[in-house]
């Protein structure tokens, strides 16, 4: 891969660790998806939507503790705005599997 990113670039990205509190569906996006409500803790409760309805249940998610990038731009989904992008990989069967931490770390904390 070509497309080679400095240090510096690589910093600018606020990959954070925040902890699921609320999980609602979404049935007026266009692909399904659930609404996430997650405190990054300094940075206050943020809201995103997430594609992850082919892997998880609203239930399970509530608790866990995931990695968002918390420094793009509001963006307008239907009737819902996201305040910050979900980071998640595809599986082989073109589920999103959330990118998720594996022992407790605080709200908030950057990733290194």
């Amino acid at each position: 891969m070509e497309n080679n990113l400095t240090w510096e670039e690589f910093e600018k990205v606020e990959l954070r660790a925040g902890t699921i509190i609320k999980v609602e569906a979404f049935p007026e996006a266009r692909r399904p998806a659930y609404k996430l409500w997650v405190d990054f803790g300094p940075l206050g409760i943020k809201k995103s939507s997430a594609q992850i309805t082919l892997a998880y249940d609203l239930e399970e998610l509530v608790g866990k503790q995931i990695v968002g990038v918390v420094n793009f731009p509001k963006k307008q989904i239907g009737t819902w705005m996201s305040e910050f992008l979900v980071t998640g990989f595809e599986d082989e069967n073109g589920a999103i599997i959330l990118s998720k931490i594996d022992k407790p770390v605080p709200n908030g904390s950057k990733l290194k």
